[in-house]
């Protein structure tokens, strides 16, 4: 049996134990604390945090995330420490709304209820939590599909809401190579089990803000998103919404029916479809078309994007980007709402 300590956190005057076999930020989530976190890999810098007294290890991660100087000066990134010691750990990013009221990590065994090509290279996977018989998370989040017959794992964002915890669906783009995509053209059927562990993610939608919600999307970033337009409007949220999406071509784009049911029943919707690799794309009836890259296109029709909220999903150069344009409006951080996956997991 593994040595336990105490990690206390400041300036949040929180307490948790730690076993030395475990990394501080699952042991965080085994008791209900949810610490900011991103990739949970040492790729991304969300559970970056500084060491004020205690013995610590920190093990294999991206020097981009935390390089050489930080470390010796005693910053760590949480999802690649071990405590040896008591410590005391000052939290540099943290929400005091979800520290104590995230929803704890869940691992539940599920059945493939239906797979649906939406798109040449996106599959919505539904599954039907069997043990225990619900799964429960918040609208923007994301869990850890094991693929099946091996101990890897895949972080996947759900595009359903809470109001079905019965029902989980998974939009998965498919890769070239990529280890659970390739099962789902041949080696995942329905009835077949999945093991799923989660909710992880801090990009929710944060209950009580009056601000207008603009969300970016690319690709299979498409569920996050949709998690929480879907459940704007199952609230009656009277939030302004503006949804930008990017995709490569018009044969691209999916759930536009549903996506405009959705805004009917909104008080201010608008859905933005944004197409790259397309010459004279032209609005349609049904849909506005844009032509460009989606941060272009959110960069001219949102000028006061300053004062949103901005939710963003999708590949990594999209969200950079998009990032990258918050910044320059003057979008302050702690209204810019993301997880930034990293390659292996959007295999």
């Amino acid at each position: 049996m593994a040595d336990t300590h105490r990690i206390t956190f400041e300036p949040v005057d929180i307490e948790m134990e730690v076993r030395e076999d475990e990394h501080i930020l699952d042991a965080a989530f085994r008791q209900g604390i949810h610490l900011m976190h991103g990739c949970r890999e040492g790729r991304c810098s969300a559970c970056k945090s500084f060491v004020l007294d205690g013995d610590i290890q920190m093990e294999n991660h991206s020097t981009f995330a935390c390089n050489e100087a930080e470390a010796d000066e005693g910053f760590v990134l949480l999802c690649r420490t071990k405590a040896y010691s008591d410590c005391t750990i000052e939290l540099l990013n943290f929400d005091e709304d979800e520290l104590l009221g995230g929803i704890p990590i869940q691992t539940v065994t599920t059945r493939v209820a239906s797979l649906e090509s939406v798109t040449g290279d996106i599959v919505a996977l539904r599954l039907e939590p069997v043990d225990p018989a619900v799964f429960e998370f918040k609208p923007g989040q994301y869990a850890d599909l094991r693929i099946p017959g091996t101990d890897d794992l895949r972080s996947f964002s759900m595009a359903s809401t809470p109001s079905t915890p019965d029902h989980v669906e998974f939009l998965i783009k498919k890769y070239p190579g990529g280890k659970f995509a390739a099962l789902l053209d041949d080696g995942i059927s329905v009835g077949d089990e999945i093991t799923l562990t989660g909710p992880y993610g801090s990009s929710t939608l944060k209950d009580g803000h009056v601000l207008p919600v603009v969300c970016i999307g690319g690709g299979a970033g498409m569920a996050p998103i949709l998690s929480i337009v879907r459940h704007l409007k199952e609230t009656a949220n009277t939030r302004p919404v503006h949804f930008y999406y990017g995709a490569r071509t018009p044969n691209d784009l999916f759930y536009i029916d549903e996506i405009n049911a959705l805004g009917d029943g909104l008080v201010d919707f608008t859905f933005v479809a944004c197409v790259s690799d397309s010459v004279g794309v032209a609005s349609s009836g049904a849909i506005s078309v844009e032509e460009g890259n989606v941060t272009d296109v959110v960069r001219r029709l949102e000028p006061g994007i300053a004062k949103s909220e901005v939710y963003l999903c999708g590949p990594p150069p999209m969200v950079d980007a998009a990032l990258e344009l918050l910044d320059v409006c003057g979008t302050p951080t702690d209204q810019v709402f993301y997880d930034k996956f990293t390659s292996p997991a959007f295999d």
